[in-house]
This record gives structure tokens, C-alpha cells and sequence, in this order.
């Protein structure tokens, strides 16, 4: 909205040429000033991708998927593709950009991240919906949170947040550490409330919140003293509420055991680990219902 600045035409006249004061006013525009958006290159143009370049000042550099990166358009490179079309994103970017790229994907990423060289990766926990293309994202903000959850980590991290404040949605800047904690608690969630709709077939997420809150709490506590044994870190307490309450966010989600490698794979793999190393399963409940599902 553009700021009114009114001012009397008696202040702006010398009083030598004006006998009398005149009663009318002078309004000037000041005209609307652009939050200040980096250009980016944004691979991806589904939901996500577009809603990001809408977030923009026009600058930006669509690439659909499959079109090499350039190599001389500076600033970061927002990757909004699926986990699984990850390899040919890399493949296509010059090597000399890769610290330059951002990864928008759920799940988790770090063994593929270490496998390429990629350890200190620029990442968007993104807790925000786009319904359809070209419809405006709406923030996943919660009544336990309700300063917003998404967040950034990396070189590009204070970028990401300017883009996304300047798009209505919450960001949060974090170290290596909080942002590692926070992302394993989204893996979690999609991990835990998917494989309990699954068994439930047309469950979505806020039916699972609702009608299996039982089951979800238990696999929730399961899944993350696997993660924090693993990773050796301390949740944050009263986890559960914060993964309900964000269930409910966004309660009308359905549910689905998809890109298993990404998601409810991880968890399963510390369970093959564990059991070859001749050590109990850290996750018995969860492997029992992916073995239920046929999953595995």
C-alpha cells in the first residue's frame, strides 16, 4: 500500500507571496518500495519453483528440469524437484556452482549429501503449502508455533528468509546443528503420521492426529530415540504437540508410504543395521507395519 504524505500548501508557499494561507492540501505518492529479493536460479517449475519466482523482483532464472544450469548467472541455485531427480539435477550443474545450491526436498538427504561431496549443503525446512500452480503458498504456522516453522541453513539461508518474508511466509535462520534437529523432527512427521494413514486407508493427516493418536505417539517416541542415538543429539521436549499440532495445520493433507528411500527408509535401515550388528531393531513398531504394508 502506498504511504500518504499530506502537507499544507501554506508550509510550502513563502508567506512573502501568499497574503492568505490557502486551505487546500497537496497529497504526494511515495511511491512502494521492493523488499529486497536476490536473484536466483530456480531449477523446477512446479508448485514450489513458481511460487518462489512470484516471491521475486522479476530477475530470476527459471531452468525446467532436465536444462543445464548456467554457469555465469551468480547467486544461489533453489533446487524444487523431486528427491529422485536429484542425480540429474547435480549432473547438469557446473561443479563450480554446487556450493551454490539450495535443496527444497523433504526427507532425508544427508547420506546422498555425503555420498556427493555435499556435507555443508544449503537446505529449506519448508513448512508452507501451494494447493495449485500459481495459487499463493499458505505458512504451515501452528498454535504451538505461531512465529512459522519453516527454516534455512547454509551460505544462501539469510537470502532464502528475505525471499520468503517478502512472500508473506516465516523463515527462521539456523546453525548446523539446531536446523539438523528440527529436520529430523519433520522427517519424523512425515515418517510416523504417513505409515499410520496408510493403515488406515483414507485417513488423512488430521484423522491421524484425531482417530490414531495412540498409534502415531507411539511410533513418534520410537522414531526419535532411534534418531538421537544415531545422531547423538537431545530433542527439544514436548515434540509430539509440536508434530500434532502442525497435523493440524495442514489436516486436510492424505496420507501415503511414498519415496521410501528418502523418508521411512532411513528409519529402517538403522533396523538392518542394528539387527546385523546382532543388536535389538530400534524401531520394532515401525518395521512390524511396513512389513504389514508390504512396504518391505
Amino acid at each position: 500500500m502506498a504511504n500518504l504524505i499530506t502537507l499544507s500548501s501554506s508550509s510550502l508557499l513563502s508567506r512573502s507571496l501568499l497574503s492568505k494561507p490557502l486551505t487546500s492540501t497537496l497529497t504526494f505518492v511515495r511511491p512502494k518500495i521492493m523488499a529486497k529479493v536476490t536473484p536466483a536460479v530456480i531449477v523446477g517449475g512446479g508448485r514450489v519453483g513458481r511460487a518462489l519466482q512470484d516471491m521475486g523482483n522479476g530477475d530470476d532464472l527459471l531452468v525446467k528440469r532436465g536444462d543445464p544450469v548456467p554457469l555465469g548467472f551468480s547467486g544461489p541455485i533453489f533446487v524444487c524437484t523431486r528427491n529422485d531427480d536429484l542425480q540429474a539435477v547435480l549432473e547438469v550443474t557446473p561443479r563450480s556452482r554446487w556450493n551454490d545450491l539450495v535443496f527444497f526436498q523433504n526427507g532425508m538427504l544427508e547420506p546422498w549429501f555425503e555420498s556427493k561431496g555435499l556435507v555443508d549443503a544449503d537446505q529449506v525446512l519448508a513448512y508452507f503449502a501451494v494447493s495449485k500452480l500459481g495459487e499463493p503458498p499458505v505458512d504451515g504456522k501452528t498454535d504451538t508455533n505461531p512465529e512459522g516453522l519453516t527454516a534455512a541453513y547454509g551460505k544462501w539461508a539469510t537470502a532464502i528468509a528475505e525471499r520468503l518474508q517478502a512472500g508473506g511466509l516465516s523463515c527462521k535462520v539456523l546453525g548446523k546443528e539446531e536446523f539438523q534437529k528440527q529436520m529430523l523432527e519433520k522427517l519424523i512427521w512425515i515418517s510416523a503420521f504417513m505409515l499410520v494413514g496408510a493403515r488406515h486407508p483414507g485417513a488423512t493427516v488430521g484423522a491421524v492426529e484425531k482417530d490414531y493418536r495412540s498409534e502415531v505417539s507411539s511410533l513418534i517416541t520410537e522414531l526419535a530415540s532411534a534418531a538421537a542415538a544415531e545422531k547423538k543429539l537431545v530433542f527439544e521436549e514436548a515434540m509430539e504437540e509440536r508434530l500434532c499440532a502442525y497435523s493440524r495445520a495442514v489436516s486436510h493433507f492424505p496420507t501415503a508410504v511414498k519415496e521410501f528411500k528418502w523418508r521411512n527408509g532411513w528409519f529402517y535401515s538403522l533396523s538392518e543395521k542394528a539387527i546385523a550388528e546382532g543388536k535389538p531393531d530400534p524401531c520394532p513398531l515401525h518395521t512390524a507395519w511396513l512389513k504389514e504394508l508390504k512396504v518391505i
